[in-house]
């Protein structure tokens, strides 16, 4: 199980980094250990680290030292911490843990998931109409507002419920798991999506960007579910926004 040591409880200050974008000693902290563990197993790939940056291409880690900062420092315990894998920008394997939900999350894409050790079956098939599908805002990029809000309220119709936990790495955990039936977003970063997507394609879900292709590790817009719910997440998103 990969352990995050050092980290307090659900709290706390953070420095301000922009417009809803914190930073906490824990971030810090969190990223230095993970970082510091796979320099020393794996010295001859490359990383791409949330607060120190990186490599952007061939075989990398992505590293999310602590995925809902604003839920940590709130005492909203929606935290997730996230390792991918990535091979000519796929993911290829990913872990995401929960530290304050004991939960533990790990996928190979072609080899299954598990969660807290034990597999995971392949995802099931669920009825658009019957589906809870999570999401996030694009508060930091309000520039996207225009594209996300009408996907957003057609979504409120086409779905039976959303969700907004705040954490994207747990989003499409539980995407994977079922808890969700799916997940979309934009404007999201590559450590936010690395790890957790690939235990979404390790499952049998579909992951691509809003049109229906590969770009979603560079963009960040994301669409994720079972076949039934993402061809329902991609049909609203193509949609222009006068459609809908």
């Amino acid at each position: 199980m990969l352990v995050v040591a050092g980290l307090p409880r659900p709290g706390g200050p953070a420095e301000v980094k922009g417009a809803g974008d914190y930073v906490t000693d824990s971030d810090r902290r969190s990223e230095a250990a993970i970082v510091a563990v796979l320099r020393h197993e794996t010295p001859d790939i490359a990383l791409l680290a949330e607060e120190a940056g990186g490599s952007r291409a061939g075989t990398m880690w992505a590293v999310d030292p602590l995925d809902g900062t604003t839920n940590f420092t709130r005492g909203f315990p929606s935290v997730g911490v996230s390792v991918g894998l990535l091979e000519a920008g796929r993911p290829v394997l990913g872990v995401v843990i929960a530290p304050f939900l004991n939960l533990e999350f790990a996928g190979v894409v072609g080899a299954g998931a598990t969660m807290n050790g034990d597999p995971l079956p392949r995802l099931r098939s669920v009825d658009p109409a019957r589906a809870v599908v999570a999401t996030g805002f694009p508060f930091r990029n309000k520039q996207l507002l225009p594209r996300y809000q009408p996907v957003f309220a057609k979504a409120l119709v086409r779905f039976e419920d959303l969700r907004r936990a705040g954490a994207a790495a747990l989003d499409l955990a539980w995407t994977a798991i079922g808890t969700f039936d799916g997940f979309f977003e934009l404007g999201l970063n590559t450590w936010d999506v690395a790890a957790d997507a690939a235990i979404v394609l390790a499952v049998g879900g579909r992951v691509s960007d809003w049109e229906g292709g590969d770009t979603w590790i560079q963009t960040g817009n994301i669409l994720a579910g079972p076949d039934r719910v993402h061809a329902a997440l991609l049909e609203l998103a193509a949609q222009e926004p006068a459609a809908l």
